[in-house]
């Protein structure tokens, strides 16, 4: 394991700003597209295509939904009360577990995910795949998917106790 004191050398600090130039201007880009296309908050989007997109018969438990979207329970409980006000969602005790909350997407959900999906994409081409081949797209990906796999190996932040403040 390398020391912790040692400073990054200058291509790592190159590749972290470069990472994170992209991921804050990609992600304006898209908060934009999906206020506009949809009024939804990247939050909400997330928890949507979640439930639209991944998870078997459009449900799943907060904690697990918390944990995917690396978002606060107290946040997701927030934002999955808006989504549930508009119509887009409803929560009930999980049948499995009482003290759980699932969460399922509506049809008025579905719906609102497939209005923002055609600028969503056209947002990712334009700011994202644009200024790579298919091949940079694939290295990408490559370099990506073992750096998300490593830091989501920890366990979930579910798991770990509240902090008190």
């Amino acid at each position: 394991m390398p020391d912790p004191s040692t400073p990054l050398d200058s291509v790592q600090l190159g590749a972290y700003f470069a990472l994170m130039d992209v991921a804050g201007l990609l992600r304006h880009a898209v908060e934009q597209q999906l206020r506009d296309d949809g009024d939804l908050s990247y939050v909400q989007f997330q928890l949507l295509a979640r439930l639209t997109l991944d998870s078997p018969g459009g449900s799943e438990r907060m904690t697990d939904l918390a944990d995917g979207v690396v978002y606060s329970r107290s946040g997701l409980t927030y934002q999955a009360g808006l989504l549930e006000k508009a119509g887009l969602v409803v929560r009930a005790p999980s049948v499995a577990d009482e003290r759980s909350v699932t969460v399922t997407v509506t049809d008025a959900g579905r719906s609102r995910i497939a209005q923002v999906l055609p600028g969503h994409v056209e947002v990712l081409r334009e700011q994202l795949f644009a200024a790579l081949s298919d091949a940079g797209a694939a290295t990408l990906g490559d370099l990506l998917t073992p750096v998300r796999d490593h830091m989501r190996a920890a366990p979930p932040r579910s798991a770990g106790p509240r902090r008190r403040r």
